[in-house]
């Protein structure tokens, strides 16, 4: 719905299902007040009864699902000689479970890949040295902002208790730790940083053991699955391609506008969710023709460079007279290489 003048509210769940190569085959529309994981279980049936599929490898990030409710999945999945395969991300929740197999794991050498055993499946582990450099850097200067943010509350304490106190509200021990304790909160960084609440004067700590527990989780991308001959490399490019799909529902976010939706009747947001998918269909279709012939030209360009074309119509008495914009050669470029007929 219009952010503006309705609130935040789905109306709809778009679901889309492509081709490897990114071409959409089918949508389906669900009610938006039903939760991903149940729409998706919809979704993998209307692909089975749909399409002749004999083997299944669902890849998910943590978001959509986990090993505590694939097994409904695995129902569906579980016929006529089939079964679910999974490709998942590892929910952080379960890091905790992770610490022991990751202190055994050694990523100075080789190619940044290991493998291990988890929950009774294939535990793959991708390592990017320079991305934990980053964020165990970007972690350490927010705990350093806030010792500082501590450390400043603690002179304005000593100070008022010498009989020095500054202009503005009296500090207290108490209004410190709250403060302290909200900004903890906000930076989301509690697991390292502990205000004593029973201390008689305001204090913290900062738990080594924790941050050292969290660095071993520094620039690795952690994943479940259970298929048996697939290399840990393979599984990684797998997941990674999630982000053409998802490049796929930005294009319907942004270069189609399919939200907001002013649209009440269900007859009516079915429809206009079908032209926003023949929309991402056609703009899929030009990308392919694009990259197939090595235009570096994106389809949102090529759009707005074709667009430039303009149709006139002239009158003069009772004759009408009519004709088409002179195109530039980089325009007839384009229509040569997503293979259209020029305009007449």
């Amino acid at each position: 719905m219009n952010k503006e003048t309705g609130g935040i509210a789905r109306q709809f769940v778009l679901g889309v299902v492509q081709t490897a190569d990114g071409l959409p085959l089918m949508h389906t529309v669900h009610p938006g007040n039903v939760s991903e994981t149940k729409t998706l279980q919809g979704m993998v049936q209307t692909v089975l009864q749909r399409f002749p599929i004999q083997r299944i490898i669902l890849v998910a990030d943590r978001g959509l699902l986990s090993l505590d409710n694939i097994h409904h999945l695995t129902d569906i999945a579980d016929k006529d000689g089939r079964k679910l395969e999974f490709i998942l991300a590892v929910p952080a929740r379960r890091y905790g479970d992770l610490v022991e197999t990751f202190q055994g794991f050694d990523f100075r050498t080789g190619d940044g890949l290991r493998e291990a055993s988890f929950d009774g499946q294939r535990l793959i582990v991708a390592h990017d040295a320079a991305r934990a450099v980053e964020q165990g850097e970007a972690r350490r200067a927010r705990i350093n902002e806030l010792e500082a943010m501590g450390d400043a509350m603690v002179t304005k304490l000593d100070q008022q208790d010498e009989g020095k106190s500054a202009k503005g509200w009296r500090a207290s021990d108490r209004g410190a730790y709250s403060r302290f304790v909200r900004a903890i909160a906000d930076a989301e960084l509690a697991r390292f940083i502990k205000a004593d609440f029973t201390a008689d004067r305001f204090s913290w700590e900062v738990d080594e053991e924790a941050m050292a527990r969290a660095a071993l989780f520094d620039g690795k991308l952690v994943l479940l699955t259970n298929v048996p001959e697939i290399t840990p490399a393979d599984v990684v490019a797998r997941y990674k391609a999630l982000a053409d799909i998802e490049r796929g529902f930005r294009v319907l976010k942004s270069d189609i506008e399919i939200a907001p939706v002013h649209h009440r009747l269900p007859d009516r947001i079915r429809a206009h969710a079908q032209i926003c998918f023949l929309a991402l269909t056609l703009h899929r279709v030009m990308r392919m023709r694009l990259k197939a012939k090595g235009h570096t030209a994106s389809p949102q360009v090529a759009l707005d460079i074709l667009s430039r074309i303009q149709k006139h119509t002239a009158y003069a008495g009772s004759r009408s007279f009519h004709g088409i914009s002179k195109t530039t050669p980089e325009q007839l470029e384009l229509f040569e290489t997503l293979n259209l007929p020029k305009p007449a």
